[in-house]
């Protein structure tokens, strides 16, 4: 924290801005998913100053969005007929983030209008998601309200109006919890500084997910060979099906 606050006065000496600078961190760059991975908790925090390098003198609030990697995905209904659930209408999303986090100093209404949230998308309810061709914006507006339902309750999408906490109206701190489902790849920390509905600094942050050890090795080859991980998978299934036929027949 004391290394940030430095880079910040010295940025601030260099720079003849009007505005205040916003510089965010986290506590690590890189998270390493191993065998067993249960999770982890991201500490975001940082500092907000005037140009002079002194406490801002407005009141601020605090918006953190950590977004993973967008990818395709196609979301289903369930219709129940004759007794028996199965698949009804479907559509697809050409990207969604398949992780969305939001923490905030308070309630996200009580800090800026539908406009000024719905740009900067501060909140599961302003997610820009694209769906694949035309659709009926009613469908879609239930198709979406369907997909973050369901990655809320694998706790893949996340929303904290209480999440962030201001000290000394200078440092700002948030805890994000990551959960041992997501997804690899690079996720985004964006720090948005906001003021009578306003927002007059942000700045990003990058963390890094990735597969380390075996689960690293198995990523690889589904990824690269994935006709010969296929045929070891089936070799695999039907290896371990005949020893456990073998084993079930001298009990």
């Amino acid at each position: 924290m004391t290394r940030v606050l430095l880079a910040l006065l010295a940025l601030f000496a260099l720079s003849g801005q009007r505005d205040p600078i916003l510089v965010p961190e986290v506590s690590q760059h890189e998270i390493r998913v191993r065998q067993g991975f249960t999770g982890t908790e991201l500490l975001l925090f940082g500092a907000i100053l005037d140009p002079q390098g002194r406490r801002a003198q407005q009141p601020y609030d605090i918006v953190v969005v950590l977004k993973g990697p967008t990818e395709p995905i196609l979301v289903r209904e369930k219709a129940k007929k004759f007794g028996i659930w199965v698949n009804a209408e479907s559509t697809a999303f050409r990207s969604a983030p398949s992780f969305f986090a939001v923490a905030s100093s308070r309630p996200i209404d009580q800090i800026v209008d539908e406009r000024t949230a719905a740009i900067y998308e501060l909140g599961l309810g302003f997610l820009q998601l694209s769906p694949s061709g035309a659709i009926d914006p009613e469908e879609q507006a239930r198709f979406t309200l369907g997909l973050v339902d369901l990655r809320v309750r694998q706790g893949l999408y996340q929303e904290d109006s209480d999440g962030v906490t201001i000290s000394d109206g200078v440092l700002y701190q948030a805890r994000i919890e990551v959960p041992s489902n997501v997804t690899t790849g690079r996720y985004t920390a964006e720090t948005f500084a906001i003021t009578d509905g306003r927002v007059i600094a942000s700045a990003i942050a990058e963390v890094q997910v990735q597969k380390q050890g075996f689960e690293r090795f198995v990523a690889e080859q589904a990824e690269d060979s994935a006709f010969l991980y296929g045929l070891f998978a089936v070799l695999l299934s039907l290896f371990m099906g005949w020893v456990a036929g073998r084993v079930f027949a001298l009990v």
